[in-house]
C-alpha cells in the first residue's frame, strides 16, 4: 500500500541517524585519537589522562540514563540534532584550550551531550520499522561507531601531523554543528508525522492488542536477570573502553611499537567491530527465529558468550604475544580479533535488555543497563590508569582480563535462568 512512502523515509531517516552518529562517537573519541600529538605539547600524566577521560564517562553515564526514561516524553528528533549541534561547538571550544582543569571540564560537557544521541536513535529506529527488522537495523545503526573508530584514527592522526590537533578538533566540531541541522530536517519521529500509519499500532491490532506483559516497577526492578544482564554489560563495556582508550599507549609506551602501528591497531580493532556488530546482529536473529523467545534462557545467549569467550582469549595473546620484533599483520590481526569479539556483546545487552522487559518498562531496562555499561566505562579511565602508572601498563591489562573471564564463566553457569523481566502469567509458563 504506502511501502514506497515508508521505503523513502525509513532510508532518509537511518542514513541521517547514521551519519549523525558517525559523528557522535567521532567526536566523543577525538580526544583519545590525538592523545599522543596532544602530549607533545602539553604535558599530562597517566592520571592527568585518566582524569579528563572518566570525567566524559562519568557525564556520559547520567546523561545517557536521564535520555533513556525521558526519550519517550521528547522528540526524539529534536534531542538528536541538539545533543550533535552542542558536541561539535564543544569540540571546537577545546581546541582552544590549554589546561588538565578546561579539558576535563569540556569533556564533561562533551559526555552530558553525547547522552542524546543514542536514545532517540532506538526510539526512532522502534517507531519505523517492524518488531521483525529491529534487531538487524539495530546492529547496523550501531556500526556507526565502528565506522567513526576505525577511520577515525587515521583521519585524525593524519589532520594532527600534517596541520595541528587543534585545527583537528576545530573542523570536526564544525562539521557536526553544521550536520546537526540536517538531521533536524530529515529525521521524523514516527511515520503519523507525515501521514503514515503507525507501524505499532498496526502490530497491536494484528496481535489482538493485549497487554498482559505489562508488569508494576517494583516487579521489573526485582528481577535478577536485569542486574545479571547489566553487571555482565559492565564488564563487557569496560574492557572494551579499555582497549579502545588505551591499547594505542600500551603498544607505543609498553611494546615498542611506532604511533602508526597504534593506530592501525585502533582502526583493525573497530574494523573487526564492524563485522562483529553485523554478526552478532544476524547470527542472534536467526536464533531466534529458530528457537523463539522464551522464559528461560535466550536465543542469543549462545552467541553472546561465544564472542565473550573470543574477548578473553584475543586478549590474552594481546598482553602475552607483542614484543617490540612482532609484526604489524600479527598486531593487526589481534586488534581485529577483539573488536569482532567485544562488539558484538556491547549491541547485543542493550538489545536483549530491551526484548526481555515488559512493555512498558523497554526504554528504562535499557537504560538501566546502559547506565552499568557507562560505570564500566568511567572505571576504565581513572582507577584503570592509576593501577597502569603505579604496576605498568601489562599488569593493568592483566587485571581486565582477569575481571572479563570470571563475569564470562558467571554468565555461562546463569545462562538458563529466567529471562523474561517482571510479571509472567500462568499462561506464558
Amino acid at each position: 500500500m504506502a511501502s514506497g512512502g515508508y521505503g523513502y523515509y525509513r532510508g532518509t531517516i537511518f542514513m541521517a541517524m547514521f551519519v549523525g552518529y558517525t559523528l557522535y562517537y567521532f567526536n566523543r573519541k577525538t580526544f583519545s585519537f590525538v592523545m599522543p600529538s596532544i602530549m607533545q605539547e602539553i604535558k599530562l600524566d597517566k592520571d592527568d589522562l585518566g582524569t579528563i577521560t572518566s570525567s566524559q564517562s562519568l557525564a556520559y553515564a547520567i546523561s545517557k540514563f536521564i535520555s533513556g526514561v525521558l526519550s519517550d516524553q521528547i522528540s526524539g528528533r529534536w534531542l538528536f540534532s541538539i545533543g550533535l549541534c552542542m558536541v561539535g561547538g564543544i569540540n571546537i571550544i577545546f581546541s582552544w584550550s590549554s589546561t588538565v582543569a578546561v579539558f576535563s571540564a569540556l569533556w564533561f560537557l562533551n559526555g552530558l551531550a553525547q547522552g542524546l544521541g543514542w536514545p532517540p536513535c532506538g526510539r526512532v529506529l522502534r517507531k519505523w520499522f517492524e518488531p521483525s527488522q529491529f534487531g538487524t537495523w539495530w546492529s547496523i545503526l550501531s556500526c556507526s561507531m565502528n565506522l567513526a573508530g576505525s577511520s577515525g584514527p587515521i583521519i585524525a592522526t593524519v589532520l594532527a601531523q600534517t596541520y595541528s590537533w587543534r585545527a583537528m578538533l576545530s573542523v570536526s566540531g564544525m562539521t557536526c554543528v553544521a550536520f546537526s541541522f540536517v538531521c533536524l530536517l530529515l529525521i521524523k519521529n514516527e511515520p503519523k508525522d507525515v501521514g503514515l500509519p503507525n507501524i505499532e499500532t498496526a502490530a497491536k491490532k494484528q496481535k489482538g492488542g493485549s497487554s498482559s506483559d505489562e508488569s508494576t516497577f517494583t516487579e521489573f526492578l526485582l528481577s535478577p536477570y536485569l542486574w545479571v544482564l547489566s553487571v555482565t554489560y559492565m564488564v563487557a563495556f569496560g574492557v572494551k573502553t579499555v582497549y579502545t582508550d588505551w591499547g594505542q599507549l600500551f603498544l607505543i609506551q609498553d611494546k615498542g611499537q611506532s604511533a602508526l602501528t597504534g593506530s592501525s591497531f585502533m582502526s583493525a580493532l573497530e574494523i573487526g567491530g564492524l563485522l562483529g556488530s553485523l554478526a552478532s546482529g544476524v547470527l542472534s536473529d536467526r536464533a531466534v527465529a529458530k528457537q523463539g523467545m522464551k522464559i528461560y534462557g535466550n536465543p542469543r545467549h549462545f552467541v553472546l558468550i561465544w564472542m565473550m569467550v573470543g574477548m578473553c582469549v584475543s586478549m590474552y595473546l594481546f598482553r602475552v604475544t607483542v614484543t617490540p620484533e612482532s609484526s604489524q599483520v600479527w598486531i593487526l590481526t589481534l586488534g581485529a580479533a577483539f573488536g569482532f569479539s567485544c562488539y558484538g556483546p556491547v549491541g547485543l545487552f542493550g538489545l536483549i535488555a530491551s526484548e526481555s522487559a515488559p512493555s512498558n518498562f523497554c526504554g528504562t531496562s535499557h537504560a538501566i543497563a546502559a547506565l552499568m555499561a557507562n560505570v564500566g566505562g568511567f572505571l576504565s579511565g581513572l582507577p584503570f590508569s592509576t593501577i597502569a602508572k603505579h604496576h605498568g601498563w601489562a599488569t593493568a591489562f592483566w587485571v581486565a582480563e582477569i575481571v572479563c573471564v570470571s563475569v564470562t564463566v558467571m554468565f555461562f553457569l546463569l545462562r538458563n535462568m529466567r529471562t523474561k523481566m517482571g510479571h509472567v502469567s500462568k499462561k506464558d509458563n
